[in-house]
């Protein structure tokens, strides 16, 4: 009998200490791995697909490349977007100001739900929608690239369009 309970002592211990040298082993892969906090965004024209006087920021990723992005939008008061559409989902977080969004081809404003900062919608793909700023108004935005709008009414496309210009997106600075 006192065979049988040396490996039955040696069995519990294992399964007592498996979980922690597991949670070990995830926490030395953890800590290869450097998590940088991101300073304040580097502002810079929005792309010419939107009204002048936008400016964003990209967070992360590359919005004219396929894969997930993230970009912040400021915009002034008044600042309107017409209705458009993206072929993929896009999910937005209000950061600051309110940001009056709607749903449909026309732009309806005083039926339009209004978010103030911590709000979050999303605008389903290829569904057409529209907003407006209320203030100083920033936006964080969560799609799948390449980033593209197509407005409801072509006549909608900003002028700015026909002029030549850079299609440089802003990018974060590397972290030091």
């Amino acid at each position: 009998m006192k065979l049988y309970i040396i490996p039955a002592a040696a069995l519990s211990l294992a399964v007592v200490a498996a979980p922690a040298l597991a949670r070990a082993q995830v926490t030395d892969k953890v800590a290869d791995k450097k998590m940088a906090p991101h300073s304040e965004p580097t502002w810079g024209p929005a792309p010419a697909v939107f009204p002048a006087g936008a400016q964003m920021a990209v967070l992360q990723g590359k919005p004219d490349s396929a894969g997930i992005f993230t970009v912040r939008l400021r915009f002034p008061d008044g600042y309107r977007i017409a209705p458009h559409t993206h072929p993929t989902d896009e999910y937005v977080t209000v950061i600051s100001g309110k940001f009056r969004v709607g749903m449909g081809e026309r732009a309806d404003l005083p039926n339009a739900m209004t978010l103030e900062a911590g709000g979050f919608v999303t605008a389903p793909a290829m569904q057409a929608h529209y907003a407006a700023a209320e203030g100083m108004t920033v936006v964080q935005v969560t799609a799948m690239g390449p980033f593209a709008l197509t407005y409801v009414n072509p006549a909608d496309m900003p002028r700015q369009m026909d002029m030549p210009r850079t299609p440089e997106i802003p990018r974060p600075k590397p972290a030091p």
